[in-house]
């Protein structure tokens, strides 16, 4: 199996993932608000195995290894979710992917399925839970499924994914994408999902421990939505801090090499639930959204945004050598200090 992105399957994968973004209308004009910038300076590039797309972070504390899971190659293990490691966060080597192949059902459900998308890992009691998406490119055919694990370490005897199967899903004419899952717990340790990309936007459904399925009867409720055009709002990862709860949401089109405008905004809360609203008070149901990452420097773009301890993953896009191509960046969140994150710039 191949452990390192050819910069002819960089390109293949790339135009391959801008498929989606073509599927939809150009967004209309929006207003967003924006924190000052931080003035330190970015961090210098990651080393290694860095053409991630998706990026579901596991950062490492003081001696730990640190893993990222990226969205699948068709040209790489069937397709399934890929693994990355890293013993310091700055230099990554591919490991492996989730599975040699495909779960058989996947395709039964969703007909032409070629690779999984967009990856979150949550820890709960000693259990990793792997989320993952499953679709084609601009379908509102599809489902979120789930893997776990008791070690993210390959080199474990215990280490193995188990295929716990479908989570939640959508069908057309649904307000929701079934796509792009992201975990949180609140103060009371009742776990939430997030999901959804484009059509009615972001909703969230909550989910019961241990088997990290959708609590029985739940119905999903919309938490941002951009009210706007294509409404291109995808990607939710939501992260706790100072006792408030922060939205990381990526905003306008993915996938499309270097007219990609992928930006990464954010909206606060007092809960997991939301309500979310931005830095200038705008509900994220209403359009709201403040800016902290859009192009920079080489970058011309930034999202797919995952968050772990007190770090941020993302996949931006620029002229890497193959014009174009996407890669991992990951680097420390920085607050105001009226409680907003900022990015260096």
């Amino acid at each position: 199996m191949p452990r390192t992105r050819t910069p002819m399957a960089a390109a293949a994968a790339a135009a391959a993932l801008a498929a989606l973004a073509a599927c939809t209308p150009a967004p209309q004009a929006a207003t967003v608000s924006a924190v000052s910038a931080d003035s330190a300076a970015p961090p210098p590039p990651l080393t290694g195995d860095t053409g991630v797309h998706d990026p579901g972070l596991v950062a490492g504390g003081p001696g730990e290894d640190w893993y990222v899971f990226g969205t699948g190659d068709a040209d790489i293990g069937d397709g399934n979710i890929r693994m990355f490691a890293s013993p310091n966060g700055s230099h990554w080597q591919e490991t492996d992917t989730v599975w040699d192949t495909k779960p058989a059902w996947l395709a039964q459900e969703i007909p032409g399925v070629e690779n999984l998308w967009a990856p979150e890992v949550y820890e709960h009691d000693g259990t990793y839970y792997l989320y993952y998406s499953a679709s084609t490119f601009g379908s509102q055919r599809s489902l979120i499924a789930l893997a776990t694990n008791t070690t993210l370490d390959p080199d474990d005897p215990d280490y193995r994914w188990v295929d716990r199967g479908k989570v939640f899903e959508s069908h057309e004419g649904d307000p929701y994408n079934a796509i792009d899952p992201g975990i949180v717990e609140g103060a009371d340790g009742s776990p939430w999902m997030a999901f959804g990309s484009h059509w009615g936007g972001i909703y969230m459904v909550p989910l019961a421990w241990p088997d990290g399925k959708v609590a029985d009867g739940a119905e999903p409720f919309k938490i941002a939505d951009r009210q706007e055009g294509a409404n291109r709002i995808e990607a939710p990862s939501i992260a706790e801090h100072g006792g408030d709860y922060y939205l990381y949401v990526s905003f306008d089109a993915c996938c499309q090499g270097t007219d990609s405008t992928y930006k990464i905004a954010v909206g606060r809360a007092d809960e997991p639930t939301g309500p979310y609203t931005d830095a200038d008070g705008v509900p994220m149901t209403e359009g709201g959204g403040t800016v902290i990452l859009a192009d920079r420097g080489g970058d011309v773009a930034a999202g797919g945004q995952s968050l772990s301890e007190g770090h941020i993953a993302y996949h931006t896009y620029g002229p890497y050598g193959t014009p174009g191509d996407f890669r991992l960046g990951i680097e420390p969140v920085r607050w105001t200090g009226d409680g907003w994150p900022v990015l260096a710039h």
